[in-house]
């Protein structure tokens, strides 16, 4: 395994880490594709260099390096074009450019996670590191355990519950932990939202949705383990960074559709009901669409119940208690427009033929051909869009072609 941290520009404190196992290469540049984006270094190029690893053992490994950075690649203050890198090595991108440090972890082929030597003392890290670069623990000196859970720092909190990243001891794996907030687990509504979420994730596969690990009660505390999915927000990454190309934002919505298929065609069908840019997360190690936040998803055949979705993504039939696997289609088409546009959907709506609808025509950096495909699975009416997620996938390939 190697672990891979980006320093600050002016110090060796960390700013960012990546661990790689088992890949045949890491590509790193500007381009979004790449394995490690660094989007704010101009002096790097798009495509700057490569690692593959050269290894017999995992007690030997060695990874070659090739440069194709028009301003150079250095390696321990050496320009270099080609070579071998190994533990502690330094790379620099460009003269003045961006500054990684390497790290040879052990890796266990069983259970694909750094195994931590039993003598490691973790001397070497700098100050603001959260885990070993060489044995890949958590450094935290004061934690929080529940159970075998030791919570490293809060990701985020919502009205439902708080989410937190957390390391497992046993498994020697790093997930993220919710945990439902106490004042929402006295509504039963709340209780079955969060249970529902726990006991779908469990029983779905698909390397488009997080992996469900564990789901359990401690102090009188609900609490749901998952996968951690280390990448972008897609709406942090357009309101940071911009709106992207429609080719691009076809893609990912061409992914989205295929997560879509394979829980719409679930028996009994699973309808998301919250499909929008603040659920969808672009995986770095892979570049996959990754759909998040199951509390919401719905089982067709059970009887209407609470209206949940997003202001803009959301159908009229989902509005009104009733969604349908057309529904999620409806927000696929409004997200495609916030990505292309950087605006929130709901600016492009208008009163026409009776109704209020999506007018996608007034997105200037859609073509006519995406706009009749948005303006189609945005339809009022569910019988006027595409009938399934596959249809739609389609429409949106033969559209961006």
């Amino acid at each position: 395994m190697l672990a891979i941290a980006l320093l600050a520009s002016d110090s060796d404190t960390i700013r960012r880490q990546w661990q790689f196992s088992r890949q045949a290469t890491i590509r790193i540049g500007r381009a979004p594709d790449n394995d490690i984006e660094l989007p704010d270094a101009l002096e790097v190029s798009r495509d700057h260099l490569e690692l593959r690893p050269q290894q017999s053992s995992p007690e030997n490994q060695r990874w070659h390096l090739t440069s194709r950075g028009a301003n150079g690649t250095f390696l321990n203050g050496k320009l270099v074009t080609q070579g071998f890198v190994g533990d502690r090595d330094l790379l620099q991108l460009a003269q003045n450019g961006p500054r990684l440090r390497l790290a040879l972890l052990a890796d266990d082929p069983e259970a694909g996670t750094a195994i931590q030597p039993a003598d490691c003392t973790h001397t070497g890290n700098v100050p603001g590191t959260l885990f070993c670069i060489y044995c890949g623990a958590p450094l935290v000196k004061q934690a929080q355990f529940v159970r075998d859970y030791q919570i490293l720092r809060p990701l985020g909190q919502g009205g439902m519950g708080t989410t937190y990243l957390a390391w497992e001891r046993q498994s020697r794996r790093t997930l993220v932990l919710k945990e439902m907030n106490a004042d929402m687990a006295r509504i039963a509504k709340a209780r079955e939202l969060f249970e529902r979420e726990a006991r779908v994730l469990r029983s779905l596969t698909h390397p488009g949705i997080p992996q469900y690990y564990d789901f359990f009660v401690a102090n009188d505390k609900k609490y749901l383990a998952m996968e951690l999915v280390a990448g972008e927000n897609l709406a942090l990454r357009i309101r940071e960074k911009g709106p992207v190309a429609p080719a691009q934002a076809v893609a990912w919505m061409r992914q989205v559709c295929d997560i879509l298929a394979y829980l719409h065609r679930l028996e009994p069908p699973l309808v998301h009901r919250d499909v929008k840019p603040a659920n969808l997360m672009h995986r770095q190690r892979d570049g996959q669409i990754v759909l998040l936040d199951f509390g919401a998803v719905k089982e067709i055949g059970t009887p209407p119940g609470t209206r949940i979705g997003a202001e803009g993504y959301s159908a009229p039939e989902q509005e009104r208690g009733k969604p349908l696997p057309q529904s999620d289609l409806f927000a696929v088409g409004a997200t495609l427009v916030f990505l292309v546009s950087g605006a929130e959907p709901e600016q492009f709506y208008d009163r026409a033929q009776g109704e209020f609808r999506l007018d996608a025509s007034r997105v200037p950096a859609l073509t006519p051909a995406l706009a009749t495909v948005v303006n189609r699975v945005c339809a009022p009416q569910v019988g006027d869009r595409h009938a399934t997620a596959s249809e739609l996938a389609q429409a949106l390939a033969a559209a961006d072609g």
